[in-house]
């Protein structure tokens, strides 16, 4: 027998999955994650508390689950780790205010609200979204708490430091641009600091992190194994069909697996109980289609990373897949 579950409880686990792969974050990039985070989560209950008034609908128990507070920290976690305050702000509240709340609520919202605040702002400020930090072991530079704080709400830097010596492009834009620009994949990624063994230098630890928390969560039982499986063999599976093809212009399975936001999507984004499908055989179906928009976009499209487009595709498709996916009915041949 289980333990009744929760809302709140699931929420709570999930955040407690999300922290090895935090503590990463913040190993290689510095502290202006989790000023992302924190700025984004007050953001988030106020914009939740702010929408439930004016719904008529009781605060407490909507605050108390911990949906919003989950959105605020897979949104910030999205974000470039010294995005402008300005930036966090109006992604996290139109993903509470628009993405959820006037949808009606938890339950009631299509869309992934996290995925929505992330491209309503790569779209809206492309600049700002793609001025990624460099790793501190490549960059050399270290931002402290209260010095990441200032240039996200200032956007003064400590004296004698310049934003250009301390970002640099992705590792899956810096492939993108150079393979543009008839370069080999494999001189590409042994040419670079800012690629590693797996993926990109630091990337991979976090996306291996955010994979053993999402392990976790399976082995807790509260997410299952369907969407993650599915999205991670079938991006796999276009990757090494590629990759085999031609070495030269297309990159490893492993590079795909270990950069970018797959793990977090793979176990944190894609399986959202509310937006994803939810018959055994739909959630095979749904993680597939993620994990193949994903590498589909990657490679032929105009964003270098493209798991929250390809989640929010399959969120519009969830509702059709579940509708020919339903299991056959105890006692009636179909």
């Amino acid at each position: 027998m289980r333990e009744a579950s929760s809302v709140s409880k699931v929420m709570l686990q999930v955040i407690y999955a999300l922290m090895p792969g935090i503590a990463a974050y913040v190993w290689f990039y510095g502290w202006g994650v989790v000023v992302n985070i924190l700025f984004a989560l007050v953001v988030a209950l106020l914009s939740e508390a702010g929408m439930l008034a004016l719904r008529q609908r009781p605060i407490k128990p909507f605050l108390y689950d911990g949906s919003a507070a989950v959105t605020a920290v897979l949104l910030a976690l999205s974000l470039p780790p010294l995005a402008p305050w300005w930036m966090t702000l109006i992604g996290t509240a139109f993903a509470i205010i628009v993405a959820k709340q006037l949808y009606g609520g938890l339950g009631f919202n299509p869309f992934n609200p996290a995925m929505i605040g992330y491209v309503v702002l790569l779209i809206s400020f492309p600049r700002e979204m793609t001025t990624w930090l460099a790793p501190e072991v490549v960059s050399g530079h270290s931002l402290g708490f209260f010095d990441s704080a200032r240039a996200i709400f200032s956007g003064q830097l400590p004296t004698g430091l310049h934003m250009d010596a301390i970002t640099a492009a992705t590792p899956l834009d810096a492939l993108k641009t150079r393979l543009s620009m008839g370069h080999n994949a494999t001189e590409v990624m042994h040419s670079s600091p800012i690629f590693g063994v797996l993926g990109g230098k630091g990337v991979e630890w976090i996306n291996g992190l955010f994979l053993a928390g999402g392990l976790w969560l399976i082995y807790k039982r509260i997410i299952s194994w369907h969407i993650p499986a599915a999205m991670v063999a079938a991006m796999s599976i276009m990757a090494l069909v590629f990759y085999i093809a031609n070495t030269g212009t297309h990159a490893s399975p492993l590079f795909h697996l270990f950069s970018g936001a797959t793990m977090l999507g793979a176990f944190f984004i894609a399986t959202d109980p509310v937006t994803a499908s939810t018959t055994p055989r739909g959630k095979l179906y749904y993680g597939a289609g993620i994990g193949i928009f994903t590498y589909i976009i990657r490679t032929w499209g105009g964003y270098p990373d493209a798991v929250a487009f390809a989640v929010l595709l399959m969120n519009m498709a969830a509702p059709m897949i579940d509708q020919y996916t339903q299991p056959r009915v105890f006692g009636h041949k179909d």
